[in-house]
């Protein structure tokens, strides 16, 4: 009798064993993942926080500016005359009243020898009427003389008068015009180059220039403030936001040309009041203590002004402020629940690396200042504290950027 096995076709076979070997497999990788491990659930991110503390922060303001000298003296010729002698050396420092130049000084004394001569003719000329008019007064009691030339005699006498304070003017004329051949220092400064040469013809009528002459300590920067600027900084000093520190004069420092800083603080001294049509601009001015003569005239600086305290604003870093399509400051908050949260803030101005926030944010609120970009709203995340000194970018010095 034959076995069952045989009597079954060969596909009948095959698929059987097919069928074994996939229920063994399955058997086998379902053994596999009853062995590994199960998956674990990501760990919140750890986020920096700050706690939110309104504070008092000093503001200051950055303009570019040139330096002019303190004293600037045109020196000109006042008399015609030929130049004898140039009596300085070129850019050395004069003191007021030193001598520069020697015009010439032989006609001069001539115009006033001739005149001296003309007054003691015309003192002498005085004595001679004088008496006359002093006889007259007798004889014409007695009526020796008339009353016509005793009137004569009178007015000879006051003539001769008149004629002395002329010669007098014209001696006080020539001599102050001799006195102009020696061309003195009209201030204490530096020198600069002399325009005239020995020998040369110089005229007063057209005031001819010889040199020039400034005093460089102490040194004036002229500063260029948009009358934007000065229309807000008085809107919050009016509304009390901004306070002014003390009565003085605002505080000024310099960065130079090289990015130095100018050691020497200053003092601002003038506002204008008259806005410039063509730049939009108001100049100010400072005056600063030069005693090394660092600073020259026509030096392009940037100066930072002292503008005042700004009261009751938060500094933010500005990596945790971001700006919506819309142009709006927001920043994110941990909530109690260790929750990320945003808010829209007001920021004003950039000042050091922090936005000063005045509306938006509550004291002892956690301030998320680090990986914004890459926190989403309702997450639960790990606040660290740190603190807000340790966030801070510079000294409050730096001159503030409005928001955009």
């Amino acid at each position: 009798m034959p076995f069952p096995s045989l009597l079954r076709p060969a596909g009948l076979v095959a698929t059987g064993a097919l069928v074994t070997s996939i229920t063994f497999v399955a058997a086998a990788l379902s053994g596999c993942g009853a062995d590994s491990p199960p998956k674990k659930a990501s760990a919140a991110p750890v986020v920096s926080t700050v706690t939110v503390e309104r504070s008092s922060v000093p503001l200051a303001l950055e303009l570019p500016g040139r330096t002019a000298p303190f004293l600037l003296a045109e020196v000109r010729a006042r008399v015609d005359g030929i130049v004898q002698d140039r009596r300085f050396v070129e850019g050395a420092d004069v003191r007021k009243g030193d001598p520069l130049y020697l015009i010439d000084p032989a006609p001069y004394r001539a115009e006033l020898a001739s005149a001296q001569a003309t007054l003691q003719r015309a003192k002498a000329n005085v004595v001679s009427t004088t008496a006359q008019l002093e006889r007259y007064k007798v004889l014409v009691g007695g009526n020796a003389v008339s009353k016509q030339a005793f009137d004569n005699a009178q007015a000879a006498q006051l003539q001769a008068a008149a004629d002395v304070a002329a010669a007098e003017a014209a001696v006080t004329t020539a001599r102050i015009n001799l006195g102009y051949t020696s061309v003195t220092a009209p201030i204490s400064g530096r020198s600069s180059v002399s325009q005239v040469t020995q020998g040369a013809y110089v005229q007063g009528g057209s005031a001819t220039l010889l040199t020039t002459i400034q005093q460089l300590d102490p040194m004036y920067v002229d500063l260029q403030q948009s009358s934007a600027e000065g229309l807000a900084l008085r809107r919050d000093i009016a509304n009390g936001s901004l306070k002014l520190e003390g009565t003085g004069k605002a505080r000024v420092r310099l960065k130079l040309e090289d990015g130095s800083t100018y050691e020497h603080p200053g003092v601002l001294e003038y506002s204008g009041v008259t806005v410039d049509r063509d730049t939009g601009s108001v100049t100010l001015r400072a005056r600063f203590p030069n005693p090394d003569k660092l600073l020259l005239p026509g030096m392009f600086v940037r100066a930072s002004v002292d503008q005042g305290v700004r009261q009751g604003v938060v500094r933010v870093p500005a990596p945790a402020v971001t700006r919506t399509p819309q142009g709006e400051a927001t920043v994110m908050l941990v909530g109690a629940d260790n929750r990320t949260q945003v808010r829209t803030v007001q920021a004003s101005s950039l000042v050091d690396g922090h936005w000063l926030v005045e509306h938006g944010l509550k004291d002892g609120e956690r301030l998320i200042v680090s990986g914004v970009q890459k926190l989403k709203p309702g997450i639960v995340v790990m606040p660290r504290t740190v603190p807000a000194s340790s966030m801070a970018a510079a000294p409050a010095a730096t001159s503030p950027a409005p928001a955009r």
